[in-house]
């Protein structure tokens, strides 16, 4: 199938638009992918929205700017790279997560399936999370069942790190095994400190953490925190974590002590792998950070690469993945796992809406 992914993380940078050709199991082809950032009114819409678990004026504000972003960025995708809605099998939609809360069995990604699929005229798949969380898993992280389709051919075991808003990690086993979870804090603290001290959205490039000197002292307490003991299954919601923990530093030395934050809890979930990797592949925004990815092969004094150095488009990864997803849902395929989100068995999910 042709299969047009669309996906919106906890940063809320923009909306990220991948085609894939997939049967669920392989991938066949990787087609055009881009991103589209979302308006800055957009932007302060979805973060005001952060942590509701009910329905009010400001989170249906925000679902219906959310889907005709999603909307408008679909239809650039396909003016840009000459893509036919009509020639589109399915839209998998992951949507904006505002609160994830599995512990009360409640994950809540705002975006209208029906709308969606109305508009494009193409079917869309949402909700991916939802029959999972209802089962009592993580609902977190989805991608594992992806980067193990991409993985198939490469040594291992090895570890798919992916660093948004939060950060997560796929560890994948010579025979294919999957254990997976939320591995702490990603860029939201880094980006949210940047927002409070250097009047920036980001540390583009991780320019300000590498001129700051990090806090040994904080950092050592940053890793008591009972989080990075606990066994998997485990997932975050963006807020468990925050830059509050770096106040009373300088801006640099703030970005600096974070950013190493971030590596240090990625090295810390190697505790709870069956068997050390060969090497560690990092994807998503905070793969476009070289202070960062050096901090996580200091801290895990292991081979780290990039997804794009394997030919992998990392900034496209995700928005692959829930093509991938939407796939393995219209054929019934299982999206989750109990080494992947705790659920009791594997199960299939999301929602079909018809055009």
């Amino acid at each position: 199938m042709r299969a047009l992914g669309l996906m919106s993380g906890t940063s809320v940078d923009g909306i990220d638009v991948a085609l894939i050709e997939t049967d669920g199991e392989r991938v066949f082809d990787f087609g055009p992918a881009l991103t589209v950032p979302y308006s800055d009114p957009v932007r302060r819409l979805i973060r005001a929205a952060f942590g509701a678990e009910t329905p009010d004026e400001t989170t249906q504000a925000a679902e219906r700017a959310v889907t005709e972003a999603h909307f408008e960025a679909v239809k650039h995708a396909a003016a840009t790279h000459d893509i036919a809605l009509a020639s589109l099998d399915v839209v998998g939609f992951h949507g904006q997560t505002i609160t994830h809360r599995p512990e009360k069995r409640f994950t809540w990604q705002i975006g209208d399936g029906d709308a969606l699929a109305r508009a494009l005229g193409v079917k869309v798949v949402s909700d991916l999370r939802m029959a999972d969380i209802a089962a009592g898993g993580q609902g977190a992280p989805l991608v594992p069942v992806y980067h193990a389709a991409l993985v198939r051919d490469l040594p291992r075991p090895l570890a798919v790190v992916n660093v948004g808003g939060v950060a997560n990690v796929t560890w994948i086993g010579a025979d294919g095994s999957l254990l997976a979870f939320d591995t702490g804090p990603g860029n939201g603290p880094i980006d949210d400190w940047c927002a409070r001290r250097a009047g920036a959205r980001f540390d583009a490039e991780g320019a300000l953490a590498a001129v700051g000197k990090v806090d040994r002292t904080r950092l050592e307490r940053f890793s008591e925190h009972r989080f990075f003991a606990r066994r998997p299954p485990k997932s975050l919601d963006r807020g468990d974590f925050n830059d509050r923990w770096a106040d009373g530093l300088s801006a640099a030395d703030g970005a600096a002590t974070l950013t190493r934050g971030t590596a240090r809890a990625i090295s810390l979930a190697a505790c709870h792998f069956p068997e050390p990797v060969i090497q560690w592949i990092v994807c998503g925004g905070g793969a476009r950070n070289p202070t960062l990815l050096r901090a996580i092969a200091e801290e895990t004094r292991g081979k780290v690469v990039t997804a794009s150095e394997l030919g992998w488009n990392g900034d496209a990864l995700e928005a692959q993945a829930f093509g991938f997803l939407a796939v393995r849902s219209l054929r019934g395929l299982p999206l989750t796992f109990p080494t992947t989100t705790g659920v009791s068995r594997a199960l299939t999910g999301g929602r079909l809406h018809l055009p």
